[in-house]
């Protein structure tokens, strides 16, 4: 059992899994801060200063200034700015894989060229009318029965 597992881990296929799903990791890292530090504070800059990690409803009826000063009271929250962060977030990441696999694409069509299409060779031999026998294509007489081909 043991070597039918590490066999089965050993597969390039579940060797590449594991390191997309390391580098994938790291990946998603870079881009929750790019939008948490970079974009976000940008995008609030164009809205009038809105922090987008603030914007929640209380479910309890109270009114509460930040999201820490809600969840402090213990009071149940919707936090839909970290949902806009979160959308952002997604988007960011779908179109940088949109363009890391555009780009593969584009190096394997360029690396593996599309195997040539072939014409068929020219045929070098047909069927007698009469006798449907196969014969060469240049011959004028069937040899099989002595009739005149056109």
């Amino acid at each position: 059992m043991w070597k039918e597992f590490r066999e089965f881990a050993m597969k390039g296929n579940v060797v590449d899994l594991a390191i997309g799903v390391v580098i994938g990791g790291a990946f998603s890292k870079i881009v929750t801060s790019l939008v948490n530090d970079l974009i976000m504070p940008l995008v609030s800059l164009l809205t009038g200063k809105v922090d987008f990690s603030n914007l929640f409803f209380a479910l309890d009826g109270n009114i509460y200034q930040t999201l820490e000063e809600a969840k402090a009271a213990g009071a149940a929250t919707l936090n839909y700015g970290s949902f806009i962060t979160t959308i952002v977030d997604f988007v960011i990441i779908a179109f940088a894989l949109f363009i890391t696999v555009k780009q593969v694409n584009k190096l394997r069509s360029i690396a593996v060229p599309a195997p040539a299409t072939e014409e068929p060779a020219p045929p070098t031999t047909k069927t007698c009318p009469f006798c449907q026998s196969e014969i060469s294509i240049k011959a004028v007489k069937c040899p099989h029965c002595t009739s005149d081909l056109e």
